[in-house]
C-alpha cells in the first residue's frame, strides 16, 4: 500500500491514492466506532444501488485506521464550477437531481437522522428554553425514512468522463426527512459563503422535489442547531444565529 499519492486533507484525515484504489487514513486519535461506522454506512448505501465507491476494506497503517475503497476517476462538480462558472446554473441543477436520487431511496438499518439531531441538540451549547423549542419542533416534523447523505455538496459528488455521477463521503449518512438534508446543503453553501449558490440551489431542489421553500426552512433551525456542535467557533457563530432569527410555533 502506497502512502505517496495525496489526493485530499481533511480535517483529522489524509485521502491517499494507490492506483485504482482510495485509502483515507484518519488521525491516530481519531475514534474507532467513528470509523468502523463511516465503513458500515457506505457498505449499507452500496446495497441501495447507488453509485458509490465500495469499500475494499478497513484496515489498519502505522497504528491509524484506513478505509480502502474503490478510486472513481473524474472531477467534483465544484471543480467543474471552479472551472467553468458559467455553466454554474447547469451544475447546481445536476446536483439536485444527484441528491434526489440518494432520497429515491431507503435503507432500513442506517441511524434515524431524528435521534441524532436530537442527541447534538442536546449537545449545543443553546440555553435550555432554545434546546425545548427545537426538541419540540423536531418531533412535530413528519418522519419520513429516505436515504440522507447529511454532508450533501459539490465537492462530494465526482463526475466519470462518461458523465456519471459518483457520491463519496457517507459518514453522516442517515435515513430521514430529505428536506432536512436540503436544509444542510443550504447551509453548507452559506457557511463558505457564497449565499448566492445557496438560494439557488433551494430554488431548484423545491421545484424539482415539488416541495415548498416555506418547509424547507422550517428545518434550518433545527439542523443549524444541530450542526453547531462540530466545526470553528466561527462557524458555531453562524448557525447559531440561524436558531436565534427563526420565529417557533
Amino acid at each position: 500500500m502506497k502512502l505517496d499519492n495525496v489526493i485530499a486533507t481533511r480535517k483529522h484525515k489524509t485521502v491517499y491514492r494507490d492506483g485504482d484504489r482510495c485509502i483515507k487514513v484518519f488521525d491516530a486519535d481519531y475514534s474507532k466506532a467513528d470509523v468502523l461506522n463511516e465503513a458500515l454506512n457506505q457498505a449499507r448505501i452500496e446495497s441501495t444501488g447507488l453509485n458509490i465507491p465500495k469499500i475494499l476494506e478497513v484496515t489498519m497503517v502505522d497504528g491509524k485506521w484506513a478505509i480502502v475503497s474503490e478510486f472513481i476517476e473524474g472531477k467534483t462538480l465544484a471543480q467543474m464550477i471552479e472551472e467553468s462558472p458559467e455553466r454554474k446554473d447547469e451544475y447546481l441543477s445536476l446536483l439536485v437531481d444527484v441528491q434526489l436520487s440518494v432520497h429515491s431511496k431507503t435503507c432500513a438499518h442506517l441511524n434515524k437522522l431524528k435521534d441524532k439531531m436530537n442527541g447534538k441538540i442536546s449537545q449545543s451549547s443553546l440555553d435550555a428554553t432554545t434546546r425545548y423549542e427545537l426538541h419540540t419542533r423536531l418531533e412535530g416534523m413528519p418522519k419520513h425514512k429516505k436515504v440522507c447523505h447529511g454532508d450533501f455538496n459539490p465537492s462530494n459528488v465526482i463526475i466519470t468522463e462518461d458523465g456519471t455521477p459518483y457520491i463519496i463521503d457517507w459518514s453522516h449518512a442517515t435515513q430521514g426527512n430529505a428536506s432536512a438534508d436540503a436544509a444542510r446543503t443550504y447551509l453548507l453553501f452559506w457557511l463558505s459563503g457564497d449565499s448566492e449558490s445557496a438560494k439557488r440551489y433551494l430554488e431548484l431542489f423545491c421545484k424539482k422535489s415539488n416541495t415548498a421553500k416555506q418547509y424547507v426552512q422550517k428545518w434550518m433551525p433545527i439542523v443549524a442547531a444541530s450542526q453547531s456542535v462540530k466545526g470553528n467557533e466561527h462557524e458555531r457563530e453562524l448557525l447559531l444565529s440561524w436558531v436565534d432569527v427563526v420565529d417557533y410555533e
